[in-house]
């Protein structure tokens, strides 16, 4: 089970942080991003008076997907990495989920704290503040 705060600004208050400058050396860093994510594309269903269909998945073998989004007849899978160079361990669980699912891979989005879009064989890349492109696609 994992659970998500609709307002980060709470969640770095109850671990203490005080200052911005601060959540770049904290350890939860990655976890706080991830949570910002998913929390920006469930308020942008909530805003768009829309049930969210937005869930998390992982196996009992530990393989995991951050989110998968359920769009009318469209399923997208989306993994969400804070850092700004990719690594091929990014998409790991990616490649895990499209084995298990058979989608293609025009299904499958890496949001990652860079800021340019890609296209790669795995999935497409959307920075951080492209998330728009997601839910319209």
């Amino acid at each position: 089970m994992k659970m998500y705060f609709y307002d980060t600004g709470l969640v770095c208050s109850l671990l203490g942080i005080k200052r911005s400058q601060d959540i770049a050396q904290h350890y939860l860093r990655g976890a706080l991003f991830e949570n910002l994510i998913f929390a920006e594309l469930m308020k942008n269903s909530y805003n768009q008076f829309r049930r969210p269909d937005i869930f998390f998945w992982r196996d009992n073998s530990g393989n995991e997907i951050d989110c998968i989004l359920n769009a009318g007849p469209t399923e997208r899978v989306v993994e969400i990495k804070l850092g700004t160079t990719v690594s091929s361990d990014f998409f790991k669980g990616l490649e895990y989920y499209r084995k298990l699912s058979g989608l293609s891979t025009d299904n499958f989005y890496l949001i990652y704290g860079s800021t340019a879009k890609q296209k790669r064989s795995s999935a497409t890349l959307l920075g951080w503040d492209q998330l728009e492109e997601l839910l319209n696609d």
